[in-house]
């Protein structure tokens, strides 16, 4: 091996050092908020204001995680979350497969302005509906309950955007075929479409699941009561002036952290596969 070729090597071996050092600072950075959340949780609230503990608690504790659950019945608001995040990620799947496998297969008058129009909506902000809404689930005495954060969010225009997407490249051929076997249009959706394009459909319940857990001005309109109020709303009832429920508010954050992460962690490759299913097309 000549001078040359060692001298490659070399630069080769410190460019992936560089790389890698230059990943685990991006890393640190992005992850600065969570890291900096979770070592505030892990404080005694006698720290909170200590100038020698900042950053890095002194005496840390997990005492603050489980004294959450003694102030606000944090269990049940994440139970109900988790009740109405998965409702909705299941209906708008449901619903939005349906809807581009119409889109897709069937043919109708008006396909394209019936799809212009759910697209549309997309362009408007649930601020503008929110008080319509409001009115009308009073008058249908809805108030208090799950299914009134469940319903109003069962179909998503931009989950039956993606779905058309993903099914714009399918082979008519087969539905034709599938037809001739004597599959019926529910048999062709659920046993052969949907295993064809699960990307998409992960892309979807991670991003539904994440929105539905992430709700805030809808549950607080609507709910009123431990029984159908969601984690989101229920985490503020930490919040206080002393030092006590400012490290308590934390833990209960991280805590409320862990079902979106674990879902976005587990479904984050599916999510980019289904977001680019279609964008390079030969």
């Amino acid at each position: 091996m000549n001078n040359i070729e060692e001298k490659y090597i070399r630069q080769q071996k410190i460019s992936r050092i560089a790389l890698v050092v230059l990943n685990i600072i991006m890393w640190l950075f992005i992850m600065f908020p969570l890291i900096y959340a979770f070592l505030m949780a892990i404080k005694p609230s006698s720290e909170l204001y200590n100038p020698d503990s900042i950053l890095i608690p002194q005496n840390p504790v997990l005492t603050n995680f489980i004294d959450v659950f003694s102030i606000a019945p944090i269990g049940r608001y994440i139970l109900n979350s988790l009740i109405v995040a998965t409702s909705i990620t299941c209906l708008q799947i449901i619903t939005s497969l349906l809807a581009g496998f119409a889109f897709r297969f069937i043919p109708f008058k008006g396909k394209g302005i019936i799809f212009s129009l759910i697209l549309s909506t997309m362009m408007i902000p649930g601020e503008a509906v929110i008080i319509s809404q409001f009115l009308m689930v009073s008058s249908w005495g809805w108030h208090d309950t799950l299914h009134v954060l469940i319903v109003p969010y069962m179909v998503s225009a931009f989950n039956i955007f993606l779905c058309v997407q993903a099914l714009e490249n399918f082979p008519y051929e087969v539905y034709e075929a599938a037809k001739i076997d004597g599959a019926t249009d529910i048999y062709f959706v659920f046993r052969i479409l949907l295993p064809l394009i699960k990307p998409t459909l992960g892309a979807m319940a991670v991003q539904s699941f994440l929105s539905g857990w992430n709700m805030y001005m809808w549950p607080l309109l609507v709910t009123n009561t431990d029984k159908a109020r969601t984690v989101q709303i229920g985490i503020s009832m930490l919040n206080s002036v002393d030092s006590q429920s400012m490290v308590l508010m934390v833990a209960g954050v991280v805590l409320c952290m862990i079902p979106s992460l674990v879902i976005f962690i587990i479904g984050q490759r599916n999510m980019v596969k289904g977001l680019t299913a279609g964008a390079v097309k030969g």
